[in-house]
């Protein structure tokens, strides 16, 4: 048979970089995986993860085959019809109630429909007409930082083309270019127009390569640092008067409370020197324009840590870099640029006034563990290491009467509670269709489904005719479907067929640059310094920084992402083997000096504790990690077993914005001894 290549995307989730993939197909299987030379975001580029894509299809760890057991242990699998195990979940749903009932799904139900959220909408959807429980995926991931950009009124971000082409200094602050590697072109073709280019982490992550200047900061402390630079901004009159005047709200209470946030209070709070801190605010308000690049996940991940999104989102306002090229804010995971939207296809009108539990992680672990969530439908989604305080999900998952997990293999979450086991398709087994920042990307389906996989499109359809609510999925098709969610002036009201005859790629209709038209997120239309919003929902109605509680314990734990892992599907990437042998084990970071204090030496197995419970890992001893602070990459199986699943806003504010801001608080402080006599973890 001859050799095929078919134009797709990598099927993981690095957003804001989507990278265009050619996979080239022999006899029904996957032989090889390129980068796209002629995608117009990636241009070629295809990371570690993207490569390790030709492992999917036909990996021998996929499930194929729906599973059903009677107990929860490893040898109660058995083989079923897919007749079977929808009949059984049908019937524990109509037995349990639709209030009783929850849909939940993770960056694995993403793989084809990134940016579209085509496969998750139909979910909502599901939920709005039946009637059940339905929680925004972005409440463990951006979510909460989002909810702090949102509170100031800077949601949308600049693409990374007007970053490249304009932005004389860029902040990476507390961007990771391991999540955004596309986003590095960008960043060095600034440099190469002499654009600077400062680092403000809590670790010297890959991107500190590309930086003229780092700046480490203690974990949990960047909102304090955001602060002293208004401190300095607003105090040597370095703003702009114009801007402020015309297009915020509450300058007079900014520039009163930000006066006690001097940068020598900062460098107490954050370990910059009070000297750095103030060369910093000058560089950033007469370097013009400047682009602020924001971490969107980890660096939001403790319970006052989305004060750094407000307080970050306050500077581009100050210095006037809002709605002007190379200014504002850059690209942020799970942020969209100027005029990206799509057709909502949920039905939000059919939602009822019943008892919904809000997209908060600490309710949705209470709603299980009381039983007012009987039956869980997991949807790519490795829940056990997604939440926080996995001890007390785990517990809440062994009360739940029925869970059922969807997904290409068998992850932790199925392994320990799940009841019924639901196949996957993998990216080329579905038609689908992603969309970054400035494009639409055709992901058709090339291959029939393995085994007896099913994509999530074909269950709920199922389900709902089961049900007896046809309505939640009334579209014929997948294509249908997705015609549907295309059907928006920012895509020209795009089709599938209309992008099959354009290659498979169509730019969007928006702008590169930020709120050109200076209207801005928040109910005055201006940037909010001060927000009434918040003041409503019993929060700071400014920006503030508040401390840690205290903690016995001496160290910082802080997680995030790294080249050879993202999110939690395909096994946090251990079922594919080039992963799998590029992170054999997983390591924590921790300075020489903590090392030494504590005996430990470079590749010693470690065992990291604090009140909540322990793991083990390997000790990977570094410079690139400031003492006090150790660090690792997320999904480690246990990780979460140190976390804090405290719930860090009001439930009210937890959909405030259409999207799911309730993160736990994933706080910890830990203390880390040798483990010479434990084995290493499992990834």
């Amino acid at each position: 048979m001859a050799r095929e290549t078919v134009r797709t995307m990598c099927p993981m989730n690095c957003h804001p970089t989507l990278c265009g993939m050619l996979v080239d197909l022999e006899d029904g299987r996957v032989v090889a995986v390129r980068g796209d030379p002629d995608h117009p975001d990636s241009r070629g580029f295809l990371c570690v993860r993207g490569r390790a894509a030709r492992e999917i299809v036909d990996n021998p760890r996929r499930l194929r085959h729906p599973l059903i057991r009677a107990r929860r242990t490893p040898d109660a699998w058995r083989r079923a019809s897919w007749d079977e195990a929808l009949d059984l979940i049908v019937a524990r749903m109509r037995a349990a109630g639709p209030a009783a009932v929850a849909l939940w799904s993770g960056h694995g139900l993403f793989a084809t429909n990134y940016g579209t959220r085509i496969q998750s909408n139909l979910l909502r959807r599901f939920a709005n007409v039946w009637g059940c429980q339905w929680w925004h995926p972005a409440m463990i991931c951006w979510g909460l930082g989002g909810f702090g950009f949102g509170l100031t009124g800077v949601l949308r971000v600049h693409t990374k083309e007007d970053l490249a082409a304009h932005a004389a200094l860029v902040l990476l602050w507390g961007a990771n270019l391991a999540s955004q590697p596309t986003t590095g072109r960008a960043l060095a073709a600034a440099r190469r127009r002499g654009a600077g280019v400062v680092v403000i982490d809590v670790r010297r992550t890959e991107a500190a390569a590309l930086a003229d200047e780092v700046l480490l900061v203690r974990p949990g402390t960047d909102a304090a640092l955001a602060l002293a630079l208004m401190h300095v901004i607003i105090g040597e009159g370095l703003y702009d008067r114009a801007f402020v005047a015309a297009h915020t709200v509450g300058f007079d209470a900014l520039a009163a409370h930000v006066q006690r946030y001097s940068p020598a209070w900062a460098a107490g709070v954050t370990g910059l020197e009070a000297e750095r801190i103030v060369a910093l605010a000058r560089r950033y308000a007469t370097t013009r324009p400047a682009m602020i690049v924001a971490g969107g996940s980890s660096m939001h991940k403790g319970a006052n840590a989305w004060h750094a999104a407000r307080a970050i989102a306050c500077l581009p306002a100050l210095a006037g870099y809002l709605g002007v090229p190379g200014g504002g804010l850059g690209p942020r995971h799970g942020a969209a640029s100027h005029g990206q939207d799509l057709a909502d296809i949920s039905a939000p009108e059919r939602r009822g006034p019943g008892p919904w539990i809000p997209s908060q992680m600490a309710r949705v672990t209470e709603a299980l563990l009381e039983g007012r969530v009987r039956v869980l439908l997991l949807f790519g989604t490795d829940m056990l290491s997604s939440f926080a305080d996995t001890e007390r999900v785990a517990a809440a998952l062994a009360r739940t009467e029925l869970v059922v997990s969807h997904d290409l293999f068998l992850n932790d979450t199925a392994r320990r509670a799940a009841d019924v086991v639901l196949p996957g398709t993998a990216w080329l087994e579905e038609l689908g269709v992603k969309s970054t920042n400035t494009h639409l990307c055709l992901m058709p389906a090339a291959l029939p489904p393995a085994g007896e996989a099913r994509s999530a499109v074909w269950v709920v359809r199922e389900l709902a005719a089961r049900l007896g609510v046809p309505d939640a999925c009334p579209w014929p098709d997948t294509e249908a479907l997705v015609d549907a969610v295309l059907d928006h002036p920012a895509t020209g009201h795009a089709t599938v067929a209309a992008l099959r005859a354009e290659g498979g790629v169509r730019p969007l209709r928006i702008s590169h640059v930020a709120y050109p038209d200076r209207r801005f997120d928040t109910p005055s239309g201006k940037v909010e310094f001060w927000s009434e919003r918040a003041r409503a929902l019993g929060l700071p109605p400014l920006p503030v920084w508040e401390p840690a509680p205290p903690s016995p314990y001496p160290l910082a734990f802080q997680q995030g992402r790294t080249l050879t892992a993202f999110h939690a599907f395909y096994e946090h990437g251990r079922a594919l083997p080039t992963l799998a042998a590029a992170d054999p084990a997983p390591s924590l970071w921790i300075a020489p000096a903590d090392a030494a204090a504590r005996g430990i030496g470079d590749g010693a197995r470690v065992r990291v504790v604090n009140e909540r419970g322990a793991f083990t890992a390997r000790a990977h001893v570094t410079p690139r990690v400031p003492p006090g602070t150790v660090w690792m990459r997320d999904g480690v199986e246990g990780l979460n077993a140190v976390t804090r699943g405290d719930a860090v806003i009001p439930d009210a504010a937890a959909d405030l914005f259409g999207f799911g801001a309730g993160q736990a608080a994933f706080d910890a402080r830990v203390e880390v001894t040798p483990a010479e006599s434990e084995p290493d973890p499992v990834l």
